[in-house]
């Protein structure tokens, strides 16, 4: 087929980034939606189902059906179990872990080997409770291990010269009174 004829790969990515309202949607990745998201999460929580197919998180999560099956292979937390069916059934811990997958991923910006280090250095849990903090303000235990330990040396620094401070008046003020005597 001579170039020029039938579809090429630069219409169609041109499609598929001009698909929905304007925002871009390349290979699975939409543009994050942090009230979307929290509302999905409260909607969740809310919930009393037990388990969502494939395509239900997809939509509330805003990852496309195709991504979520990569992340399985990729992230051994993730791993939901099947119905008899052979259908994914996901639950709410799953859902969890794939918003916290797309906010290390989409945005924050870590690789896959990244992402799969942070959550084993912070422990499931604790990755999960990141879902709470704002975006971009979560820190490795390390990191804050660290703060912790410069915020107290630099209150012992400056409890360290109050306590030099007042040595040295107590010395000046023995001084005044021996001499008194």
């Amino acid at each position: 087929m001579p170039r020029g004829t039938g579809k090429s790969g630069a219409t169609r990515g041109a499609k598929r980034a001009s698909k929905g309202n304007g925002a871009q949607d390349v290979d699975g990745i939409e543009p994050v939606d942090h009230e979307g998201d929290a509302a999905a999460r409260a909607k969740l929580l809310a919930s009393d189902k037990l388990y969502y197919r494939i395509g239900e998180v997809s939509k509330l999560t805003g990852v496309k059906a195709h991504v979520l099956r990569y992340w399985e292979t990729e992230f051994r937390w993730m791993a939901p179990p099947k119905s008899r069916s052979k259908q994914r059934l996901y639950r709410k811990r799953d859902i969890e872990f794939v918003w916290l997958l797309k906010r290390l991923l989409w945005e924050e910006r870590y690789t896959i080997a990244g992402a799969r280090q942070r959550i084993q250095e912070l422990g499931v849990e604790e990755a999960l409770a990141l879902l709470d903090q704002p975006p971009g303000t979560s820190a490795t235990k390390s990191e804050v291990e660290a703060a912790v330990q410069a915020a107290s040396s630099e209150q012992w620094v400056s409890f360290r010269a109050a306590l030099d401070e007042m040595e040295s008046e107590l010395l000046a003020l023995r001084g005044v009174l021996q001499e008194g005597t």
